[in-house]
């Protein structure tokens, strides 16, 4: 079988979706990776970026231990610095240099799933950045230092 990773992912702002198998035999498969920076993409500027892999992973990770059977939906991936400025001005809930601007960082929610099992599910990879935003019903997820805070 080998170590395949897969994910889910469904970005409500563009109707896109993939379910795709993204890692096989030890490498990244080019065509999905690229499909998955796309779907990632600043939908406000149409700008995109390579997303950090170990990203990826996290959240594929989280997303095997819930169950692949429903997408994540993605609230925010990558973002542009003009979009993470603007964002900035009408909410103190976001990051001056956010993981997001990096391509290390997904805002996520799953119809059904609760905020505090995704973000626990997170948690225990202790591999990245974790942040419940109960209020907002997502869950942020990034591959940088290993931290949590909540909302």
């Amino acid at each position: 079988v080998g170590d395949l990773r897969r994910i889910n992912l469904y970005n409500p702002r563009t109707d896109e979706r993939l379910d795709a198998i993204y890692y096989t035999h030890g490498e990244y498969v080019p065509g999905v990776m690229a499909e998955i920076d796309r779907l990632l993409r600043d939908f406000r500027t149409d700008e995109m970026t390579r997303m950090d892999r170990r990203a990826i992973d996290i959240v594929s990770a989280t997303q095997y231990m819930i169950g692949y059977d429903r997408p994540f939906s993605v609230i925010s991936g990558f973002r542009s610095q003009r979009t993470n400025d603007a964002l900035r001005g009408r909410s103190n809930g976001v990051a001056k240099k956010s993981y997001h601007i990096k391509g290390m960082a997904m805002d996520l929610r799953m119809n059904g799933v609760d905020v505090e099992t995704i973000a626990n599910i997170g948690e225990t990879l202790n591999s990245g950045g974790v942040g419940r935003y109960s209020s907002s019903n997502f869950v942020h997820l990034d591959s940088g230092p290993v931290r949590t805070w909540g909302r």
